[in-house]
């Protein structure tokens, strides 16, 4: 239940361009560190009901005549990678913020 509300609290952030940092940061941990599962049971199931399924982590699906399908998912690295950028960039916010509440420095 508490899923929902913040998932329209984002939804409502998006359609009026106020995305904070921390919806930006906690999509890439995310998707960083998600599940797959669903993904391959849309490759695995005859009809699998999208509506319930996450596929967010999915990138690509293609599925030739002879029924082979192959399945592409994010970059897991990358989201890593930028997902610790972003926390260098918010630690290196906060030493400036308490540099600043000290009076040790232009900001």
């Amino acid at each position: 239940m508490e899923r929902t509300s913040a998932d329209k609290d984002l939804r409502q952030r998006i359609r009026s361009g106020k995305i904070r940092r921390e919806d930006v940061t906690r999509r890439l941990a995310e998707l960083a560190f998600g599940k797959a599962n669903d993904c391959v049971r849309l490759a695995l199931e005859d009809e699998p009901v999208l509506d319930k399924l996450d596929l967010s982590l999915l990138s690509e699906v293609k599925r030739n005549d002879k029924g082979t399908v192959e399945i592409k998912l994010i970059d897991r690295l990358q989201a890593l990678e930028q997902l610790a950028a972003a926390a260098e960039t918010e630690s290196s916010d906060m030493e400036d913020f308490l540099k600043a509440l000290q009076g040790g420095g232009e900001v």
